[in-house]
């Protein structure tokens, strides 16, 4: 304690030589710097982590129910009643996707058809995402398709996307009658019309085409087939848990996936980048430090006479490394509340007022996402405790031992 009182005492005394006020000063300022921005660059990644977990969720459901073999299985096949009875699942769909050919006036492309029943809307949040038509269409009479806007204008070439003339040709590969002298007759065919039209990002825009189950059910002649059982759990279940449940009721002929491994690449790589941008600013604070290194050996001659005085009091060695110590602790720590007062201000002025936009005009986020969390900033203190501790220790006991203190 006494030791502390000591280091207090240096650093807002007066000292002899200006100039060490001065490097003080900068020492403080390089080590906020690195602390804001790390604080500030893991908030914009977890803001894009939740941000790209949200959008996923359009189409990636809590939990997805595969067969272990083959791409479709008998929707009879699985217990559905069971699984719906487990505590924690909120609702089920099915869906059936496979790979079809698109096309419309000489234009075309591969996308994902997916087939889906009426209770589509209970596991997948799509409110907000149709910009024309109705999700009620699927059920109608005369199935329609749902289509992404960037699908329908850019590729497509559709103007009017509320015209109720408005075909595509939905090619599928028949299964086992294929000939390469033939080639159309190894396509069943069917024409379309637009029922909706959803905005999401710009990926799935022109990826995925939705329509009922029934029709998709026809057109890939898959009568009782089903590709994924989509479950939504209830708000605050553990994903990882309630995948093990799952697993057990479903057998082991099917494999149940959550939405983080069903999009696991995308997510280790947000983890890699999260880390890499870590060891990086780690690298900037550990070169932040040799400018305490400065000051604590100017701030070590200058005291000089001042450690002989305590030394002739009684005080030991360690209590007089004790001081310099935390000397240098203390001018860390100083840059470390000013660097994390700036890092908070600046992720809550983000996060309010959106000072920082992206530069795109179809992007579904205007501005950079943000999201503070408390690990993070657990994380970063113990960081720098641990570097900044560690340098004054290493300088301290260096000078004592060459300059014979």
């Amino acid at each position: 304690m006494l030791a502390r009182l000591f280091a207090l005492r240096y650093l807002f005394s007066p000292k002899s030589r200006s100039v060490i006020n001065i490097i003080a000063g900068v020492s403080v300022l390089s080590f906020a710097m690195p602390v804001a921005a790390m604080i500030v660059l893991l908030a914009i990644l977890n803001g894009f982590g939740s941000f790209m977990r949200s959008i996923s969720s359009t189409f990636d459901a809590d939990l997805t129910v595969t067969p272990h073999e083959g791409q479709t299985f008998a929707a009879t096949s699985i217990d559905t009643a069971a699984l719906a009875s487990i505590d924690g699942v909120e609702a089920l769909c099915f869906l059936l996707e496979e790979l079809v050919l698109i096309a419309r006036d000489g234009r075309q492309t591969t996308v994902l058809l997916r087939g889906i029943d009426d209770r589509y809307g209970e596991v997948f949040p799509i409110g907000g995402m149709l910009r024309s038509g109705s999700w009620e269409s699927p059920g109608q009479a005369q199935p329609r398709l749902i289509v992404g806007r960037d699908l329908a204008v850019r590729t497509l070439g559709l103007r009017n996307l509320t015209d109720p003339e408005a075909e595509l040709s939905v090619y599928a590969l028949r299964r086992g009658s294929f000939s390469s002298l033939l080639p159309l007759d190894g396509y069943s065919v069917r024409r379309f019309g637009i029922g909706g039209v959803f905005v999401h990002d710009q990926e799935r825009e022109g990826r995925y085409v939705l329509c009922p189950l029934a029709a998709a059910r026809e057109l890939l002649d898959r009568p009782q087939a089903v590709s994924a059982l989509s479950l939504r759990l209830s708000e605050g279940s553990d994903a990882r848990r309630m995948r093990r449940i799952v697993q057990a009721a479903a057998g082991d002929g099917f494999e149940v996936r959550t939405r983080e491994q069903m999009n696991d690449l995308f997510f280790r790589m947000l983890s890699y980048e999260k880390w890499g941008i870590f060891l990086i600013m780690l690298l900037v604070l550990v070169l932040a430090s040799c400018s305490v290194v400065g000051t604590l050996v100017m701030l070590m001659i200058e005291k000089r006479e001042d450690a002989a005085t305590l030394r002739a009091m009684g005080a030991d060695t360690r209590f007089i490394r004790s001081v310099f110590v935390g000397e240098g602790v203390l001018i860390g720590a100083g840059g470390a509340i000013v660097g994390g007062v700036l890092g908070i201000a600046c992720c809550l002025l983000q996060q309010r007022f959106g000072l920082i936009r992206i530069p795109i005009e179809t992007a579904l986020l205007q501005s950079y996402p943000v999201e503070l969390r408390w690990s993070d900033l657990w994380l970063v203190a113990a960081l720098f405790g641990t570097v900044i501790y560690t340098v004054s220790q290493a300088t301290v006991r260096s000078v004592m031992h060459n300059d014979k203190m």
